[in-house]
């Protein structure tokens, strides 16, 4: 299924603030503007079997101090490793401090990355690192030029997450496309 718009799309965020999902609605409102329809759904509201219904799933992850990955999607990583990916198309998003905790931005994210794999994932959404100051991070990808999603952050760059996101959506949309091309 090439067409994003004809995707059953969930997005599936953990939060502890509010942010990792006010970030989530913010990415449903610019996949809206592409025909797209999302249901965001908490990962304490699902299962396993729900997130194998949608073609498309977006998950949204907050690293918490030095690395923590947040309560609820530690509570599911069972399911997550449970849950059947093959042929799934996945992206992730994740918040961080870069400056508050800069040895530790986006860890979650990376935590999440290895999961999906595992459970079959085709990842797609990978974000440059260009723009973000930061000493190290469990989310980047082999060449370390790109996180294994988009980073958000909202405590030092806030001003730009619009930015961020709408740009990410556009490249998700994208890629989407040419994974799924028959």
């Amino acid at each position: 299924m090439a067409d994003i718009t004809e995707a059953n799309v969930g997005l599936i965020f953990g939060t502890d603030t509010g942010n990792t999902e006010e970030v989530g609605e913010k990415i449903t409102t610019a996949l809206a503007a592409h025909g797209v329809i999302v249901e965001m759904i908490n990962v304490t509201d699902t299962s396993a079997e729900e997130i194998e219904g949608f073609d498309f799933i977006i998950m949204g992850i907050p690293t918490w101090d030095f690395g923590g990955i947040q309560e609820d999607w530690e509570e599911f990583e069972e399911q997550i490793l449970a849950t059947k990916l093959s042929g799934k198309t996945v992206a992730l998003y994740g918040l961080g401090d870069q400056r508050g905790y800069g040895f530790y931005f986006l860890d979650a994210v990376g935590w999440l990355h290895e999961r999906v794999l595992k459970a079959g994932a085709s990842v797609i959404g990978y974000w440059p690192t260009k723009g973000y100051d930061f000493d190290e991070s469990l989310a980047l990808n082999e060449a370390r030029t790109h996180f294994v999603g988009l980073g958000i952050d909202e405590d030092q760059q806030f001003e730009l997450t619009d930015e961020r996101v709408d740009a990410w959506v556009n490249q998700v949309v994208a890629e989407y496309a040419s994974a799924n091309a028959a």
